[in-house]
């Protein structure tokens, strides 16, 4: 009987499914790194359960231009900056959202769509830019800021759409100042995103596919569109006061997102990460890709597996509830908790 007993309870051990933190340091095997595709696609839905992949033909191409170089998340004069201390003081919710705690400032909820640019370090900085316009305003200003500006115009910056550092362009904000901005063709700002959305995109406007080889980068021009009449582009800066990067501590980054607003992370990408559509990633499959950057908005619990809220800048039809992506946190997963900056805003 006592070995019946044990045979039993060594059954149930084994079945037991791994929590998502055990799976994150879980080595993934060698035969799983090489899948893609479709393959890849049923490796991950039939060995965890924390997130949904599904095979697209169009995925490859649709993700190939618009992540960066592993390169980027390496940056040498950001290991020379200070990292700013946060003494998390207080209660820090199980949950937040951004969204919610300051429902004023609508921009933070405004999905952008980088197209076939490897932008995501402009496009998120500039996203967080004008949720921290808001925010630090106490909801008294309002406005998008232009990621165009920082991608074309900041030399200091990076490679534009073949890359960039999200430090350099909270520095720049500081520096040079960063015009108002938009989506592509938007109205009533200085310098709308300089590309469309490329592909097909659910009950959008169909503009055309995307460039086999991508867009080229822009180029700098340092006036506002024809059509934007109510400041010069001097006028229409928005500047910065501090530029900081945030110690690999998901407590203390917390404390600052609820503090201040959304902060920008960048994280390494694997290419199961490309089959997202909902859930909480937990990198499970596939082999690494490169690097992107991200707008963080707030963080919660599900079913015990902890999780970022994240703004991605897809577009409304990737991912899940129209363009967001959770992610595992608390062990720094990816390194999505080791490179984290944002900036206080000139008011």
């Amino acid at each position: 009987m006592l070995l019946i007993i044990l045979a039993l309870v060594a059954i149930n051990l084994a079945q037991k499914p791994l929590t998502a933190r055990e799976l994150a340091e879980k080595p993934i095997p060698k035969e799983a790194e090489l899948l893609d595709g479709q393959a890849l696609a049923d490796y991950v839905n039939q060995h965890q359960t924390f997130w949904k992949a599904a095979y697209s033909p169009d995925a490859e191409e649709f993700f190939k231009h618009r992540i960066m170089d592993s390169k980027f998340l390496e940056d040498t004069h950001a290991m020379d900056l200070p990292v700013k201390e946060i003494d998390p003081v207080g209660d820090i919710p199980d949950s937040f959202d951004a969204r919610e705690h300051w429902p004023k400032c609508t921009s933070i909820g405004y999905i952008r769509d980088q197209s076939a640019c490897g932008s995501c370090w402009a496009v998120s900085v500039g996203a967080a830019i004008g949720d921290r316009v808001c925010t630090q305003s106490n909801g008294t200003r309002k406005v998008h800021t232009s990621d165009t500006d920082i991608l074309a115009c900041c030399r200091n910056c990076g490679f534009g759409c073949n890359g960039g550092y999200t430090i350099r362009a909270w520095e720049y904000l500081i520096t040079d100042g960063v015009v108002t901005g938009g989506r592509y063709r938007d109205k009533g700002v200085c310098k709308p995103y300089a590309f469309h959305p490329c592909g097909r995109h659910e009950n959008q406007k169909y503009y055309g596919e995307c460039p086999d080889d991508g867009w080229t980068t822009p180029k700098c021009r340092k006036t506002c569109q024809i059509r934007y009449r109510d400041k010069t582009y001097e006028e229409d800066k928005i500047y910065g006061t501090r530029a900081y990067q945030l110690a690999s501590n998901e407590r203390a980054i917390r404390q600052e997102i609820m503090t201040n607003g959304p902060v920008v992370a960048s994280f390494r990408v694997y290419s199961d990460f490309k089959l997202y559509k909902g859930g909480i990633y937990v990198h499970t499959g596939g082999y690494e890709r490169g690097g992107h950057a991200v707008k963080v908005i707030g963080w919660g619990t599900e079913n015990g597996t902890d999780y970022w809220l994240i703004a991605n800048s897809w577009n409304t039809d990737w991912g899940e509830n129209g363009g967001y992506f959770r992610i595992l946190r608390g062990s720094n997963h990816c390194q999505i908790e080791q490179r984290v900056v944002a900036g206080m805003i000139r008011q």
